[in-house]
């Protein structure tokens, strides 16, 4: 009920952190045109308090202006800031640097997780409270937990989360999220018991009655309308009209929804997470987060969502009508954009950290990127990196060795023919910290144990930190001949229009894109995903600059961009 009177919420999840701010309008007119009512928005912690007491509500993590600008479009909203938020994304919305103390445990009552923890929901408190529907508002709704169920069952844990948000003025309606068969565990007595991927409109109610009075109201928090993509597995695909039927029993039953997602959008930067269970090894998550969504990762109507629209209608209050669906969005191609410069990782290392044993990242003071770990040895053997965390690259005297892969539970290399004095290089890479499942608090990055060669501990170490934030640190020389190792290569594009295009990185190995200045995601060769979506507001008219670092390839010539995405191939390079 709201003000009195019957509403059912039609909700399709998107978040402000993985929309263009100059697209979150324009993909909110487009769920409108497909008939939602509400837009449910996970909020991340780590995007907003990237270091420790420094917050940022601007640009992109502008999460004030993401709920205003729905109220002006005429949508209700549904506020996730947990604050665990799950999400694939990088540790699952926690900052990086709450493992720095190896002794804090998140997502427990832990003092000092709980300390920190009220302090950015007291930040948040001061951007959002205002905005909620008991102060003139449009924020609906406030979620404690995500899927504590999943996790653990401390009622008491729930109960402390439940008084941050109270304490910090979040007044209105509270509630938490759990599959049908965590709930139990994951609710909190007398608050809103959400369900997530329960589609049976029977079973939710029974659901939901057994565990608020026996009455509703009824809320799935999360319908998955399509999936996620994981690096080196096929890509994720859900028939259109399978779901169409499914929101059509759901809506007929009075019964209100969040599709999880509307409109995905990108993970840019290094901010993936990864899945990780007792019985399934580490897998990290794709840039593109499509996630096979009503509203395409370029923010197009799919297939789906004329579907979804049609069914919608059928449901509307009498005499209401849906807007139009705004047009397709152009694109373009841009042919063969020449590489004319370049920079060798390794001739380009800051100042090292010196250490006998290998540091983790967080011991580092970094939080996400790069570590080049240096030091000498005498005689080949097996080398064991014990711990590795995600992915290493083994070098002897510059020379590359071996690839290590913890998705693949590789951490072991034999070294051959190796003289005396020889310098052994591991860069290693963070490939997104664990966001779902028993090993979420379990996640320090870098070589976080021990590296041995024939079983004996190697000591003295340099470690170079390559966070990658920006590039301004590098130099770039002319020419690419110069690039033996892991390098950027720089290019410079003319353009005398502008539209969301695809860069095509078939021909590259593993890395990431910067496209004037901005960080659009990480590509590997092993797919699914292979173009990365650049949105037409970060092109210019004239002159444009992309930077590919490439950690497996050398040698590159230039880079093309195509007019649509390829999210469906994988290889076996």
């Amino acid at each position: 009920m709201l003000d009195g009177k019957p509403l059912q919420m039609i909700s399709g999840e998107m978040h402000c952190a993985r929309v263009p701010r100059e697209y979150w309008r324009d993909r909110m007119k487009m769920a409108k045109a497909m008939g939602l009512n509400t837009i449910g928005t996970y909020v991340f912690w780590n995007a907003h308090e990237p270091v420790k007491g420094q917050y940022d509500f601007t640009g992109n993590n502008d999460i004030t202006a993401f709920v205003k600008t729905a109220q002006e479009e005429g949508l209700w909203v549904v506020l996730r800031p947990s604050p665990y938020a799950c999400a694939e994304w990088e540790f699952g919305g926690y900052p990086w640097w709450l493992l720095k103390d190896s002794t804090l445990k998140v997502r427990s009552t832990d003092p000092k997780f709980l300390a920190a923890y009220t302090n950015y929901i007291n930040q948040l408190a001061k951007q959002l409270v205002p905005l909620q529907v008991t102060h003139g508002g449009n924020i609906l709704m406030i979620q404690i937990e995500n899927e504590y169920g999943s996790y653990s069952d401390d009622k008491k844990y729930l109960d402390i989360n439940r008084q941050v948000f109270r304490k910090a003025g979040f007044d209105g309606v509270l509630f938490t999220c759990d599959g049908a068969d965590q709930m139990p565990k994951g609710y909190l007595p007398g608050y809103l018991p959400a369900v997530n991927g329960l589609e049976d409109p029977v079973k939710v109610k029974e659901l939901i009655n057994k565990y608020h009075n026996g009455k509703g109201p009824y809320y799935i928090a999360e319908w998955y309308p399509g999936w996620f993509d994981n690096w080196g597995k096929k890509h994720a695909k859900v028939p259109a009209d399978q779901v169409a039927q499914t929101l059509d029993k759901i809506l007929a039953a009075g019964i209100s929804i969040n599709m999880y997602m509307f409109h995905g959008g990108t993970t840019r930067g290094f901010m993936n997470g990864a899945n990780m269970n007792v019985n399934d090894p580490y897998s990290p998550q794709v840039s593109s987060y499509d996630y096979d969504s009503p509203l395409d990762e370029a923010g197009n109507a799919t297939e789906k969502f004329y579907k979804f629209r049609e069914i919608i209608a059928k449901h509307l209050p009498t005499g209401q009508k849906l807007p139009d669906v705004p047009a397709k969005k152009p694109t373009i191609n841009i042919a063969n954009i020449k590489f004319d410069a370049s920079a060798d990782i390794f001739n380009n290392l800051p100042k090292p950290s010196v250490s006998a044993k290998p540091l983790c990242f967080e011991d580092l003071d970094q939080a996400y990127g790069f570590v080049l770990y240096r030091t000498q040895i005498k005689s080949g053997g097996t080398l064991k990196l014990d711990g590795l965390r995600d992915y290493a690259i083994v070098y002897l005297n510059g020379k590359q060795i071996a690839t290590l892969d913890r998705r693949l539970k590789q951490d072991s290399v034999m070294l051959n023919q190796v003289l005396s004095n020889t310098t052994l290089d591991i860069l290693v890479e963070n490939n997104g910290r664990i966001n779902y499942g028993p090993f979420l608090a379990d996640n320090r990055h870098g070589l976080t144990k021990s590296v041995t060669l024939n079983n004996t501990e190697v000591l003295n170490w340099k470690m170079y930190r390559l966070p990658f934030n920006d590039l301004s640190g590098f130099m770039f020389k002319p020419g690419l001949n110069t690039v033996v190792h892991p390098g950027l290569y720089k290019g410079i594009f003319t353009l005398t229009n502008v539209a969301d295009t695809y860069f095509d990185m078939h021909a590259f190995g593993k890395g990431f894109v910067f496209l004037n200045g901005h960080n659009l995601g990480k590509y590997w060769q092993i797919g699914p995903q292979q173009t990365l979506y650049v949105p037409a507001g970060w092109l210019k008219k004239g002159k444009n600059e992309v930077v590919v670092f490439d950690e497996l390839k050398t040698s590159h010539q230039s880079l093309s961009a195509i007019n649509h995405p390829i999210l469906d191939q994988n290889t076996t390079n």
